[in-house]
């Protein structure tokens, strides 16, 4: 695939500073205590690795709008931990059953299911805190907010919602793409639509520019997934650092089963250019670590 992004901004090096402060303040977040046992499988799974792309969008949107780093630095944290525990879930067996993830054992088959399962329902727990407790207060009413939208994002109207009907889905040979849309935009699009916006309103974005925004989440984060069920099929095991394979193996209706593999590539294409007009229109080149993050998750090969 080729990109569109302007030569002039360094994309790698854009990532690879965002990614230091996002683990750094990862770490800092969360140190061992007593119950050691919980403590050592939160931060097992947390500090994994991978590419933090949630956190790294929403403090792009701050820095866009022209908020502070460290005004969304805690949401950008909590971000993470949320996405860790939906992975430390779906990893479980009575989810989609995975032995690896980033490449490393799962929690569940390192800690054991119980407190695999302890662990999460704690990193989701501790990401509202963290919020709450570590946003500075100027502007109490947007933390407010952007505690709203990442419960809504992560609970039966976002990521929950997705994931069940997900599960009902598994096996079924006649599911819709009205229905497969539904799944992603909720149990993959919510998450990343508030990682962009929160960015926003914490920086005090008025309600046009949080739309924009908006918009431009929805399409990368159907890109995304797009892009995740077309490499399942084309990439190995080592490559995803997971199980290559699983959606065949589990009989899910993916969009290259309903589109082909071209068709599903292109149409990703498709909504990484629409992203980016919506941004570019909208904020002109100060928009360009989006447009290049947009780039970012339909050239991946992981």
């Amino acid at each position: 695939m080729t990109s569109s992004t302007d030569t002039t901004f360094d994309l790698k090096a854009y990532l690879r500073d965002r990614q230091q402060r996002v683990e750094a303040a990862l770490d800092a977040a969360i140190s061992e205590a007593y119950p050691e046992s919980i403590y050592q499988a939160m931060r097992y799974s947390l500090l994994a690795g991978g590419k933090r792309l949630r956190p790294i969008l929403c403090l792009a949107t701050c820095e866009l709008i022209g908020g502070d780093e460290s005004t969304a630095m805690p949401t950008a944290c909590a971000l993470e931990m949320i996405h860790t525990m939906s992975l430390i879930h779906d990893d479980l067996p009575a989810m989609d059953n995975d032995d690896y993830r980033r490449g490393k054992l799962t929690s569940h088959k390192v800690f054991g299911e119980d407190v695999a399962i302890l662990a999460g329902d704690a990193l989701l727990t501790y990401a509202f805190e963290h919020v709450a407790t570590q946003t500075p207060m100027t502007f109490p009413e947007r933390t407010l907010r952007v505690i709203a939208d990442l419960g809504k994002a992560v609970g039966a109207q976002g990521l929950v919602g997705g994931q069940i009907v997900d599960l009902a889905s598994e096996g079924m040979s006649d599911v819709s793409l009205d229905t497969l849309n539904y799944i992603h935009t909720h149990k993959t699009g919510a998450l990343l639509r508030v990682a962009v916006t929160s960015g926003a309103v914490l920086a005090g974005a008025d309600t046009a520019q949080v739309e924009t925004l908006g918009k431009y989440a929805n399409c990368i984060g159907l890109a995304f997934q797009i892009i995740d069920d077309v490499l399942d099929i084309t990439a190995t095991s080592e490559e995803l650092g997971k199980s290559a394979g699983k959606d065949l193996a589990a009989q899910k209706v993916t969009y290259p089963s309903i589109w082909g593999l071209e068709a599903s590539k292109e149409q990703a294409q498709t909504l990484v250019r629409t992203a980016k007009t919506s941004v570019l229109d909208s904020f002109g080149t100060s928009a360009q670590p989006l447009v290049a993050l947009a780039d970012f998750i339909v050239d991946r090969t992981h």
